[in-house]
Parts: structure tokens; sequence; C-alpha cells
């Protein structure tokens, strides 16, 4: 396919997006199985294109003066991809197979249009119900920062210690990859995006194979590490998932201690077996819930800590789900704050005296993460907010402060800060 015909399929997934409501992967899945033609690159490209244009959908239909899918490409190979109305005027040719040509009006647009004077919804990128909430975290950075998780995300490795020696060893059998050391985590490798947005097969090389790395954001791998687990302590990942977070303190911990991984659905718990072997993990204990039955019911008080990875509505990870903020309703935030306060309250009742429970989200909306531990320490006696510099010092990573956005009980991370998804971190201490 032709660059302008696959803008033309671009613009055509955008419109089943819109028409159906639907996820842009499931959107890109059906127009790949009705055009067969296209090979491996072509669905590549056309599914970056699609990404892109849902990044800036806003701001690309604030220059443009409308929020059509044909108006929204045009807007984002302009704001998106740099190219001036020539350029597209080049692609938007309507001979065969490509968009119909420009007209005047959209010429000008893109000759004319800018981001002066739009409102901070347009100009960053985000829906505008949620700038209070924002507005609260980010106050004048606003803008900066959301328009930061309009950027694509890089691939991130985490490098496991309990197969491969070091995080320069496993650099070194990687130089086809063109990685870099990320800048906070010890432990990361980062893979930039290319310009067609296709990452490399991580998980086909040999190294993934052999376990000596697993592809964690290094927000999340820091989350791990702000955890401060040692050898020997009793920990439970009450939101485990597919096992990320688990795997990283399980090398945390040297295979030393116990690890207790669960999640009330047991669907998400389905990929962690497999990665618990592939990364020669011999601490961790899966606890599937079965018949409503609470799977970690005998440790109460027992626990050195719980780690809670909540249910979030994710906004922190829009830069890899860009189409997520546009299906975003009041109504999905109301509900993951009602599981976050249920997770919390089962935490409690896990972790012994002198312990703590470590809350991480991938969201930036204060709702769900000062304002849900605020709402928990208001009604359970016994628990405290241990103070920012407790947390860096016993993680061993006060050279990361610097980065962080401090908020009133923990720490937020940031694409703009710090180069991650938006993480956040706070721990609680339970005094009796």
């Amino acid at each position: 396919m032709t660059p302008a015909a696959r803008i033309a399929a671009a613009i055509e997934v955008l419109s089943d997006i819109d028409a159906r409501r639907r996820p842009a992967a499931d959107a890109l899945k059906d127009w790949g199985l009705s055009h067969r033609f296209a090979g491996s690159k072509d669905r590549a490209a056309i599914a970056s294109l699609v990404y892109d244009a849902l990044r800036r959908k806003a701001s690309a239909a604030w220059i443009m003066g409308e929020g059509t899918p044909r108006a929204v490409m045009l807007g984002m190979l302009r704001l998106q991809r740099g190219l001036d109305a020539d350029a597209v005027a080049k692609l938007f040719s309507g001979e065969r197979f490509a968009p119909e040509p420009l007209s005047e009006a959209e010429r000008d647009r893109l000759s004319k249009g800018t981001l002066d004077g739009a409102p901070a919804a347009a100009a960053g990128d985000f829906p505008e119900w949620i700038q209070p909430s924002l507005e609260r975290l980010l106050g004048e950075d606003l803008v900066a920062e959301m328009q930061a998780l309009t950027a694509r995300a890089p691939v991130d490795l985490r490098v496991n210690t309990l197969r491969a020696a070091s995080r320069e060893r496993a650099h070194d059998a990687l130089p086809h990859l063109g990685a870099v050391e990320t800048p906070h985590s010890p432990l990361g490798l980062r893979i930039l995006p290319g310009e067609d947005g296709r990452g490399p097969a991580i998980q086909a090389e040999p190294e993934f194979l052999k376990g000596w790395i697993e592809i964690q954001d290094e927000g999340s791998q820091l989350a791990a590490l702000l955890t401060a687990v040692r050898p020997g302590e009793q920990v439970v990942d009450l939101c485990a998932g597919g096992g990320g977070k688990t795997l990283a303190l399980a090398a945390m911990m040297d295979n030393h201690g116990q690890i207790y991984a669960t999640d009330n659905d047991a669907r998400r718990l389905a990929p962690i077996h497999e990665r618990l072997a592939r990364a020669g993990v011999r601490n961790v204990q899966v606890r599937t819930p079965r018949g409503g039955a609470d799977p970690v019911a005998d440790l109460d008080g027992r626990i050195d800590c719980v780690l809670v990875d909540a249910p979030c509505t994710g906004v922190g990870t829009w830069r890899r789900n860009p189409d997520a903020k546009w299906r975003l309703r009041p109504g999905s935030l109301e509900v993951r704050r009602r599981e976050q306060q249920a997770v919390l309250d089962r935490a409690a009742g896990l972790v012994r005296p002198g312990g703590r429970i470590v809350y991480v989200t991938c969201s930036i909306l204060p709702e769900e993460n000062d304002e849900a531990l605020a709402a928990f320490l208001a009604r359970r006696e016994g628990f405290s907010a241990l103070s920012r510099g407790e947390v860096l010092a016993g993680a061993g990573m006060r050279d990361l402060e610097a980065a962080l956005r401090p908020t009133a009980l923990g720490w937020q991370m940031t694409p703009l800060r710090t180069g991650t998804d938006g993480f956040y971190v706070a721990v609680l201490l339970r005094s009796s």
C-alpha cells in the first residue's frame, strides 16, 4: 500500500471507532480481517496513524475547526508528524486509493492554524470533564504535562537479576536493539519508538525467552523498587494481574521469603505461571480465587508488605492507550474509586502491626490517589502515611526526589517529569 492509501485506510478505521464507539484495537483487527491484501507493515503503519490521530484528537480538531475523522487525521499530520500543507496535499491527492484532495479551507487551516488561544482540554488533548481534577495536581503545568501524555511511549525493559548478572550484561547481549539505560531505574533499558511507531519483537529475543528481561515501564519498575521489600519478608501482591510487579519483587528478594500473588479476577492471573517459570522465580505462591472464597484469608495480620496495585482509570498510561482517554466517563471513575476502597480495606486486614501497605496506581487523578488514601485513613485507625523522605530513604533512592512530583501523601510520576507512565506511589504504615 502507498502512504496515501494507508492514510485513507486509517481514516476509515477512525470512522468505524467513532460510529461504533469501540476500542481502536477491535476496529483495527476487523479492518485487517476484511482487507487481507494488506501486509504486516501496512497494518502496523495504519495502526500507528490511528493511534497518533487519537493522541491528538482534540488539538487536531481545534486547528482544523472540526472533529471529523478526516479533519483529525489532517490535524495530526501537522501536529504529530510535522508535515506542512504542501506535504499533506501530496498525500491527499485524490488519486487511486488516496483521500480526496484538500479543500481551500483545509489548506488554509493547515497553513495558519495554531493552538494559540485553545482551551486547555484541546491544547492538552484530554476530556474536558477531568480538567478540575488535573488542575488540582498539575496546576500551571497542566497543558505541558498532558501534552507529554500524547507522545509515543518507549519500550522499557527490566533486567531480571535472577537470570542476568547485571544490566550491563543484558545490554551488551542486545546491541541490535539500540537500547539505552533508563535514567532512574538501575534495572531498566529503554528502546525509543521508531518513526513508524513499531517496536522490536522483544518476546522473540533469546534473552527474553531465557528470562533475562521483562517488558516493564520504568515507572512500574520504580514503583516496585519503592516497596523496599527485603529477602525473608512475607509479601502479598493483592492485585497481581499478569505478574509484572510480582516478578520484580521476587528479584528484589532474591527468591528468599514468600510472595503471595492473587487477584480478584482469576483470568488476569493466567499468564503469571509461565512468566514465573521463565524468570526463575521460586518464592511465589499464586493464590487463585475459587468459588467466592478469599484466597488469602489465612494470611490476615501476618504480612510485612501488601502491594496494592489498585484498579484505576489508567489515565497515566494514555501514551500507550490513547483511545482510552476518549472512552473514559465519570461513571467509570466512580466504579474505580469504590474498588480502590475495597482493596485498601482488604489490605488493612492482611498487614501486621509494623508492616506497610504500598499503594500504587497508573493514574494522575487525585481522586484515585491522595484522596483515596485520605478517605481510607479517615475511616481506619492505626495507619499513617510514611513521609516521602522516609519512602525514598527506605528504598535507597534519595536521588529520585528531584524527578518526582510530590503530593500530600505520596509521589507522582509523569511523562514530563520522569519520562515514565503516570504512576502514583504512597506507603502506609500500620502502627497497631
